[in-house]
């Protein structure tokens, strides 16, 4: 179907603020614009990166388990001593830090996006000037080109041949031709010639602010990470609420001990279900990946971009801005049909005079070629702006004798016939990897849809790519990550695949109107294939859903407006900082240094939050698992439970939260594995129960060994030198492979027990005390013989999970 202006909705003008009166040519003068935003009829709408920091705090402090153990804190400080309590003043520095290192996150990416901003350029007082986007205001003239992104919705004044793609708000592929008059919409972009247009509606009065805040911007990326943990906390609270209130019944109820001493055992015993740190910790980890990127330039427009990076397993290169420097040189002509040298070079400069935004073969042109001499008596009568989709641009000149004629210059494959002798040149010239042009005399009008028809050859344009200096070590390290890179261009396969070549990356260049339309069939081909030539824009999007549909993860990078619908589809987007403005737009994430060579970065800071959280998500569970089966173990046993709050506290501060704050910021280069609930679980399911069961024993051993008034607090510290041994044993697996660091705090853990041990008050202040030999030593007999099997299960279960 093809789509038409009509299908776009009205640009509406507020009929009491009429801005037809400015004049397009000369735009606002400075004192209707301070009227405007007097009146607030300014582009308000805010580019958030981030969270605000009310938001911020809200989300860490506002949680399901906080309101929990807000409550058990509360009940804990009026029935029982305050070294019971410390687990709440544990909850509140963890939320802090958790509010901070976010915060510092938020600044880091407000600080890029404004870098990375778009600076629309409009018309004031007869001049040209760049502004923020948040200060256009309503009736502005804005000056539009290949790349830009309409901003704001408005009525089109001016047009060279505009062409505007609409279909990240209509969903329509097809290119619209703007004309005087015609309505343009916010978040539309141009895909060829340019323009301007009047702003009709500014702020949360425009078309794409309407549609849920910008959702045209970008499509959110799924964190694996993120629901994992979200589904994790499903099930502990499924747990934990059975549990609860069977331990509170047997507390309370059935022992008949003092009221205070019954509270706090039966808060030391829900408290350790919830895995309080675990959301923070992966909130700090992300925040940390950003403000580590963002320190090598790196914009991340969503947070879970970083790890969706890190999973992916295949990546679409867009060849030019990407493998090669936006700059190119003009290193030859090569003469057609015995066509005048000098006459060519005249028609050359007058085409580079022609365009107002020249892309980078243009630019080459007109370096190479500058219009200072018979070309500035020619005058131009007509357009033909480049298109991707076309591949080739034109110009209709009135020259200096006073005669006419259409020149055109774009792809010599697509331009000339296939047994054009011709072709067979442009073809030894690109398998050594250099770019060529054609410069034909059109044989039609250049509004005619079929304008390269007939065109008669006239010379060929030889220009040489810079590459970037970076390209090679980075797909050298995408090579040995697993991660397999696909060059996807507009240029000519042969070209593009030589160019592959001298970054090292082998394989077949395919040409893509050889494509099979079938999203199965060309899947299979992209699969076999690693070079891509004469992509249009809408293949590129094609192959992008082709490589999903039969599983994989796809990236997709570039810099130029025929990748902006790739980009939005691909799993992750990567833009350049010097690309347009629409791709900046839709990508996850901006390379604001333009450096291919920071995607490695991002990579390694993806799977170092994976592998971290992954790691440390299993010390949490460990511990909610043992939790919940010693509850259910009291419970059923009508005993005492064996912890006060206090004693949970020092493990978990030992063996899970401090340790887990280093692991979870530390290097980390495993390769990122799906299925993150079932990975930990697996660990998780079975060191609960063992550090469970094993602490029950030799509770119940202790009850049978001590009698007297102080027996209880003697049968907690065996059952306390149990777990704590067994914890540091899940610790010890959990810090492989070791390094010095990582043994020293294991170690240093270890020896803040000892100290606690050791030190009278401290014995004191945690009811600790260690009571005759023979039952401690039974608690570490058991504690060995508990992390033994541990050591047997997880062995095991590495095997089978293939490590």
């Amino acid at each position: 179907m093809t789509h038409t202006d009509a299908d776009a909705p009205d640009a509406v003008v507020d009929p009491a603020y009429p801005v037809t009166a400015t004049s397009p040519e000369t735009g606002l003068t400075a004192a209707e614009v301070a009227e405007r935003e007097a009146r607030g009829q300014v582009n308000d709408v805010p580019v958030r990166s981030s969270r605000s920091l009310t938001e911020i705090v809200r989300a860490n402090v506002f949680t399901r388990f906080n309101a929990i153990i807000g409550v058990l804190w509360v009940i804990t400080l009026v029935v029982a001593p305050i070294q019971d309590g410390l687990f709440g003043f544990v909850i509140i520095a963890n939320t802090g830090i958790g509010i901070v290192q976010e915060w510092r996150a938020k600044k880091t990416l407000d600080s890029l996006a404004v870098i990375g901003e778009a600076r629309p350029t409009v018309r004031r007082d007869g001049t040209a000037v760049e502004i923020r986007t948040s200060r256009i205001v309503l009736g502005d003239v804005l000056e539009i080109g290949s790349g830009d992104r309409v901003v704001v919705d408005g009525v089109c004044v001016e047009a060279d041949g505009l062409e505007v793609d609409e279909s990240l708000l209509t969903g329509e592929a097809d290119p619209v031709v703007k004309r005087p008059g015609d309505p343009v919409m916010s978040g539309s972009f141009v895909v060829a010639g340019g323009g301007a247009f009047q702003a009709t509606k500014v702020g949360r009065e425009a078309y794409a602010a309407q549609l849920a805040e910008e959702a045209s911007r970008f499509t959110l990326v799924r964190s694996e990470l993120r629901t994992g943990i979200s589904t994790i906390l499903k099930y502990v609270t499924w747990m934990m609420v059975p549990t609860a209130i069977g331990l509170i019944i047997s507390q309370l109820v059935v022992k008949e001990n003092a009221f205070g001493d019954s509270v706090a055992r039966t808060v030391g015993g829900i408290v350790p279900m919830v895995p309080e740190g675990l959301v923070l910790l992966t909130s700090v980890a992300f925040a940390i990946g950003v403000v580590r990127l963002g320190r090598k330039q790196c914009l991340v427009q969503e947070l879970p971009a970083i790890e969706g990076l890190a999973r992916v397993d295949t990546v679409c290169l867009d060849k030019t801005g990407t493998l090669t420097e936006g700059g190119m040189d003009v290193t030859g002509l090569r003469m057609l049909g015995g066509a005048d040298e000098a006459y060519v070079r005249t028609v050359l400069a007058a085409l580079g005079t022609s365009d107002p935004r020249p892309n980078a073969s243009l630019q080459a042109i007109i370096d190479a070629f500058p219009a200072d001499g018979p070309a500035r008596d020619w005058h131009r009568t007509g357009t033909l702006p480049f298109s991707s989709a076309r591949k080739y641009s034109g110009a209709a000149f009135r020259e200096g004798d006073g005669s006419s004629g259409a020149w055109l210059l774009g792809a010599p494959d697509v331009l000339l016939a296939e047994d054009d002798p011709a072709l067979a040149e442009t073809g030894r010239l690109n398998e050594r990897g250099l770019r060529v042009l054609l410069l034909a005399r059109a044989a039609r009008e250049l509004d005619d849809p079929r304008a390269g028809d007939g065109a008669v050859p006239t010379a060929l344009v030889v220009l040489e790519q810079r590459l970037r200096p970076d390209a090679a070590g980075t797909l050298r390290y995408f090579a040995e990550q697993g991660v397999r890179a696909k060059v996807i261009s507009g240029d000519n396969a042969v070209s593009v695949g030589a160019v592959a070549t001298k970054l090292g990356l082998d394989g077949e260049a395919v040409d893509a109107r050889r494509l099979p339309a079938g999203r199965e069939e060309m899947g299979a081909v992209l699969d076999r294939g690693t070079v891509f030539g004469r992509v249009t824009p809408q293949q590129k999007r094609d192959m992008v859903g082709a490589l999903q549909s039969r599983g994989h993860t796809v990236a997709m990078t570039g810099d130029g407006v025929n990748d902006v619908l790739a980009l939005k589809d691909a799993d992750i987007g990567v833009a350049m900082g010097s690309g347009s403005e629409a791709t900046r737009a839709v990508a996850q994430i901006v390379l604001l240094n333009n450096s291919f060579a920071t995607l490695p970065s991002v990579v390694a800071e993806g799977r170092r939050v994976i592998g971290n959280i992954t790691r440390v998500a299993t010390l949490f569970l460990v511990k909610t698992v043992y939790s919940v089966l010693l509850a259910v173990l009291v419970v059923c046993s009508q005993v005492e439970y064996p912890f006060l709050p206090r004693h949970l506290t020092l493990l978990s501060t030992l063996t899970i939260g401090v340790p887990a704050f280093f692991l979870a910021l530390a290097p980390n280069k495993e390769r990122a594995r799906p299925h993150f609930v079932r990975r930990v679980m697996r660990y998780a399911v079975p060191g609960g129960v063992v550090a469970g069961a094993a602490t029950f024993v030799t509770y119940l051993l202790a009850r049978s060994h001590y009698t007297g008034a102080d027996a209880l607090e003697a049968e907690t510290s065996a059952a306390t030198l149990t777990l704590f041994l067994v914890s540091m044993w899940v610790l010890a697996i959990i810090a492989r492979p070791y390094t010095w660091w990582r043994v020293a705090l294991v170690a240093a853990m270890g020896g803040a027990f000892l100290v606690v041990l050791a030190v009278p008050w401290l014995q004191d202040v945690f009811a600790l005390r260690l009571v005759g030999t023979a039952m401690p030593w039974t608690a570490v007999a058991v504690a060995v013989v508990a992390s033994a099997v541990l050591e047997a299960v997880w062995r095991y279960t590495d095997r089978r999970a293939g490590g």
